[in-house]
């Protein structure tokens, strides 16, 4: 696969009472691989019994491994704080160093599936990219916050695991990838953390 491209298109579920949830997920059909979701909150990864702060994102697909991210609960998404990545059903960690100031240097390092990636805002909140060695996705959001759209390129020996991955962390809080979007999100976070002292 030397180059690819794809669109998902945001839908939205319909609630009729105050017991279903408000379901988004953005659908599209990804070269060869058919057709994918990317859905959030996701049910099957935050059971009804865990803490309602906790928020589960997952990727499916005809062709596309099963990945997922919970995490606390941030504007409608999961946080990295205390994330949890599961791709392709194997157990996945991530880091990233928070006192860098560059771009680059604040870049998450996952480990997943034998592999180690990078992902990190490029240009502004709206631009990242997921890469390897051997390939490199660059993902587009329609807006910053609930956009309508979400479309990636693919460059290299990319292959169904990469996508699922890049497509997942578009439904993961990651603003705090650049140091402007931390220092904007900081005081956000902080009261969500005393209100959580304060219950």
């Amino acid at each position: 696969m030397s180059q690819l491209a794809f669109d998902l298109q945001r839908h939205t579920n319909t609630v009729t009472s105050r017991e279903q949830t408000r379901v988004t997920f953005w659908r599209g059909t990804v070269g060869q691989l058919g057709s994918v979701e990317l859905i959030v909150p996701a049910l099957e990864v935050v059971a009804t019994s865990d803490p309602r702060e906790l928020i589960g994102a997952m990727v499916t697909g005809e062709n596309i491994p099963m990945s997922s991210f919970k995490g606390i609960r941030y504007g409608g998404l999961p946080r990295l704080a205390e994330g949890k990545l599961t791709v392709a059903g194997q157990q996945a960690s991530f880091a990233r160093k928070t006192w860098r100031t560059s771009r680059s240097a604040r870049a998450l390092t996952i480990r997943a599936v034998g592999r180690e990636y990078r992902y990190r805002e490029e240009g502004n909140r709206r631009h990242h990219v997921l890469e390897r060695p051997e390939s490199r996705i660059v993902m587009t959001r329609s807006s910053g916050s609930h956009p309508k759209s979400i479309s990636g390129t693919a460059y290299g020996a990319v292959d169904s695991v990469d996508i699922s991955m890049a497509i997942l962390f578009e439904a993961v809080y990651t603003r705090n990838l650049s140091l402007r979007g931390a220092v904007v999100s900081a005081p956000g976070r902080f009261l969500d953390e005393l209100s959580k002292l304060s219950l």
